[in-house]
């Protein structure tokens, strides 16, 4: 999926979680980061064409290590053990980007190195994913605007 999609499906669990958040700045600023996370294996992302990432582009493949639940938990443990803050924000916008990639016809091996792949039906760009992004748009707002109306 685009980065659109999986920052507006990420800002909708976001949203639903919220109200049980302490550190309100912190999880959504680290959940919408995790987001772009596991793009960079690839050239074409936003974090993945900053040259830092580029040796680690040799080694890894797209939707490889990165775009597993394995890389998730280890990642997310670390927060918990050593910024226990940080750690559900990340595990937020992280899982929610693994979850989106899932429904996408190129899937995921969701524990890797264990290669069975899930895939879905969504091809990146199509129709379908601008559904799926108007679809949580809207969502979106109607959890903001119940917040503002609960204020």
């Amino acid at each position: 999926m685009l980065i659109k999609t999986h920052l507006i499906i990420t800002l909708f669990f976001v949203l639903l979680l919220l109200p049980f958040v302490s550190h309100k700045i912190v999880f959504i600023l680290l959940a919408l980061l995790a987001t772009y996370v596991p793009d960079i294996d690839t050239k074409n992302s936003k974090l993945g064409k900053k040259k830092i990432f580029r040796p680690l582009q040799i080694f890894m493949k797209h939707r490889g290590f990165f775009h597993s639940f394995t890389f998730l938990f280890l990642i997310t443990l670390i927060f918990v053990i050593f910024v226990p803050i940080f750690a559900l924000g990340f595990f937020l916008g992280y899982s929610s980007h693994l979850l989106a990639d899932g429904f996408t016809l190129e899937g995921i091996m969701p524990f890797y190195p264990w290669k069975r792949k899930i895939f879905g039906r969504i091809r990146t760009g199509s129709q379908k994913e601008s559904i799926i992004l108007v679809t949580f748009l809207i969502l979106d707002v109607l959890l903001v605007l119940r917040y503002i109306l609960a204020s």
